[in-house]
């Protein structure tokens, strides 16, 4: 009988007796796979089973340690976060000896400066309506100590070192910016700019009125945002002859800035070379507009006097910048003033007006009074919207009389740094002592040194009460904002001892 043995891919080997196939089932080759598998040494098998467990303990081990590694890492920066933190408000502490937690590490700034500016006013103003009631309002030098006793503490805490402001003098022209932008001009840590707009006004021509108004307004704004970056290069295209390797003898009253007059801007002087507005002090080669440039960045501050800015509103991207830090004082003078001034300086321009005094016509050309009417209205919109505090101008405008300044011309200088949020040095004030009580006023139409609380009225008794007349009918409407009392009369306009200026006090200041 042959028999065939299973086996687990098909038939095994045949055998023809039973000795055979026990034989064959007793031979190695009649194990399955399986078997064989499992006839592996087991000290082969403890081995294989050991590397694996100690390949697996490794990367356990490996993974705490990155772990480890990393949150050290982590608490390591932490804690340098929480050092400079923790030194930030210290520092501060101690240099201005307040309260941390009234301090606000953004820009080195005090977070609670204009709530206590704010307060400031409110509280000046409540105790002068107080001091009214009462019948006891101090008047005179006793009003002004009063008012600087009050001032002092605020300025002290105003005069910590804060960012960069930068500083908009908006005026019109014969209005005294001249004497009072010379108020930043004399600051150390300030880069001033007398006029630089006067570039542009002599090179674009614009219609007036209509949209040529707006769009030169748009270019005024527009190279003032740069010129407040200290690009001054963007002044270059309107300066004629144009500067070559950025080198200019044309800049517009170069003396009349500080700035550009002092080391290292003012370069060594070149011969058979001269400047058409050079330096007073000194003299200075070519304005580098790129060594000019370099020192605007150094300054603290920015400031720059400007009579082209007429509508407020277009200032509005330039206080909503990021980059810059607004703050626009606006100018103002009595229209009656004004008008004497520019009859005088202006002479040229006048002539219509002139003649029309001389020949004793009963009416001025209409257009001469539409435009001094659209000159008047233009400041007071701007003013009126100055005053209503719109959100993108809360606290970055201020409004000043020209005749307050030359009343009280320090109390005054110092109202406008602390609404500039900038500290008042005594060189500016010794500036200003030296400059406003001179014996007599300088000859030039654009002097700054004057007596300058006789000064402010000498209009009166230079300007016919038919002209007064003129201005009081066109301009009536922006004289009672300001606070500018009609003339009844001749005698009335020419009475020393009547005082056609309404006393406003702090009002002006928002």
């Amino acid at each position: 009988m042959r028999v065939t043995l299973p086996k687990e891919d098909g038939l095994g080997p045949e055998c023809r007796s039973r000795v055979e196939c026990l034989q064959l089932l007793r031979s190695p080759t009649a194990h399955s796979p399986m078997e064989k598998g499992l006839a592996v040494p087991q000290d082969h098998r403890d081995f294989v089973h050991s590397l694996r467990m100690r390949s697996k303990y490794a990367l356990f081990l490996a993974f705490v340690v990155v772990v480890f590694v990393f949150i050290e890492k982590e608490n390591k920066i932490i804690s340098r976060v929480s050092d400079k933190l923790k030194q930030i408000p210290q520092s501060l502490a101690d240099a201005n000896s307040t309260d941390p937690a009234l301090i606000l590490a953004e820009n080195a700034s005090l977070v609670s400066l204009s709530e206590l500016d704010s307060a400031f006013s409110q509280l000046q103003s409540r105790l002068h309506n107080l001091s009214l009631q009462l019948g006891v309002e101090p008047q005179g030098e006793a009003q002004a100590q009063a008012q600087e006793a009050l001032e002092e503490p605020f300025l002290r805490f105003s005069a910590q070192p804060r960012q960069r402001r930068h500083v908009l003098l908006m005026a019109t022209t014969r209005t005294g910016s001249s004497f009072v932008g010379e108020f930043f001009n004399q600051q150390g840590n300030i880069f001033y700019l007398f006029e630089p707009l006067w570039h542009i006004e002599r090179t674009v021509s614009f219609e007036p009125g209509g949209a040529s108004a707006a769009a030169s307004a748009l270019v005024y704004r527009d190279v003032l945002q740069q010129l407040f970056l200290c690009d001054l290069y963007v002044l270059e295209p309107f300066i004629s002859p144009p500067p070559e390797a950025h080198l200019t003898q044309f800049m517009f009253r170069r003396g009349s800035s500080r700035s550009l007059c002092e080391d290292p801007v003012c370069t060594p002087f070149v011969k058979k070379v001269s400047e058409k507005y050079r330096c007073k002090d000194r003299r200075c080669g070519p304005l580098n507009v790129t060594l000019a440039a370099e020192a605007c960045r150094r300054k603290d501050h920015m400031a720059l006097k400007a009579v082209r800015i007429r509508q407020l509103e277009f200032l509005q991207p330039l206080a909503e910048d990021p980059r810059l830090d607004l703050r626009v004082i606006q100018l103002v003078r009595d229209p009656r003033a004004v008008l004497a001034s520019r009859m005088v300086a202006f002479a040229g321009k006048y002539e219509t007006w002139k003649k029309w005094l001389a020949e004793g016509q009963d009416r001025l050309r209409e257009e001469e009074v539409q435009r001094l009417r659209g000159n008047c209205e233009s400041i007071r919109l701007s003013a009126e919207l100055g005053l209503r505090q719109p959100a993108w101008l809360r606290g970055r405008y201020m409004l000043v009389r020209y005749e307050d300044v030359a009343l009280r011309p320090l109390q005054k200088a110092r109202e406008m740094y602390r609404f500039a949020g900038i500290p008042l040095t005594p060189q500016v004030e010794d500036w200003i002592q030296k400059n406003t009580q001179a014996a007599r006023d300088g000859s030039d139409v654009y002097s700054t040194q004057k007596n300058s609380s006789e000064q402010f009225e000498k209009w009166r008794f230079s300007i016919p009460f038919k002209l007064a007349q003129v201005v009081q009918a066109a301009c009536a409407p922006t004289m009672r904002l300001f606070g500018y009392k009609l003339a009844r009369d001749a005698a009335s306009l020419t009475n020393r001892s009547l005082s056609l200026l309404e006393e406003q006090g702090t009002f002006w200041v928002t």
